[in-house]
């Protein structure tokens, strides 16, 4: 039973540690996790008529050795085969840990030097709000923040495939906050 004590020990003691490590956490004033959003988040075209308005995120529990953050926005549920992407920020640096709601209209300029919001699958360059087809059924909306190792590089002619990959590839750990919409 002797080695079997010094094996047991050092494990329990790893997994203590590991377990007082922060993991990081997002959060919003604007939304709720599993909760229906309200009609300021929707797209304004395509049929729809909201505020197209970013929600409020706030983020914590930092990994060691984030030097930035991405904030993506997914719809899973699209009717496409292949979601749809309504939001892409990457390079936000690592002193940041919320953004405003509305930070998503470009013209607003709410994000440092620096970040970039990227063109949505509406074709449109920051905040594309949601917008599920009339009589579609619940959509989620999964809105996650990335901490990431490095800065993300991009060719002039990326795709959101490539920026997802890209992301994921420097990821050192993300937190998702999945929100709800439908239009009747």
């Amino acid at each position: 039973m002797q080695p079997l004590t010094k094996l047991v020990l050092p494990v329990i003691l790893l997994m203590s540690l590991s377990g007082s490590a922060a993991a990081l956490t997002l959060s919003s004033s604007d939304i709720s996790h599993n909760k229906m959003m309200d009609n300021s988040k929707e797209f304004i075209g395509f049929g729809c008529n909201g505020g197209n308005i970013s929600p409020q995120l706030s983020w914590s529990g930092v990994p060691k050795g984030t030097e930035y953050f991405a904030i993506f926005a997914y719809d899973p549920d699209a009717p496409t085969g292949s979601g749809w992407w309504h939001w892409q920020v990457i390079n936000i640096p690592k002193n940041v840990n919320s953004v405003v709601a509305g930070a998503g209209d470009p013209k607003k300029n709410n994000f440092p030097a620096g970040s970039l919001q990227l063109k949505n699958d509406f074709g449109q360059q920051g905040f594309g709000g949601v917008c599920p087809p009339i009589g579609h059924g619940m959509h989620r909306y999964q809105f996650t923040v990335y901490a990431l190792s490095q800065q993300i590089e991009l060719p002039e002619n990326y795709s959101s495939a490539l920026v997802g990959y890209m992301v994921n590839a420097y990821s050192l750990g993300s937190a998702t906050l999945e929100a709800l919409y439908k239009r009747d």
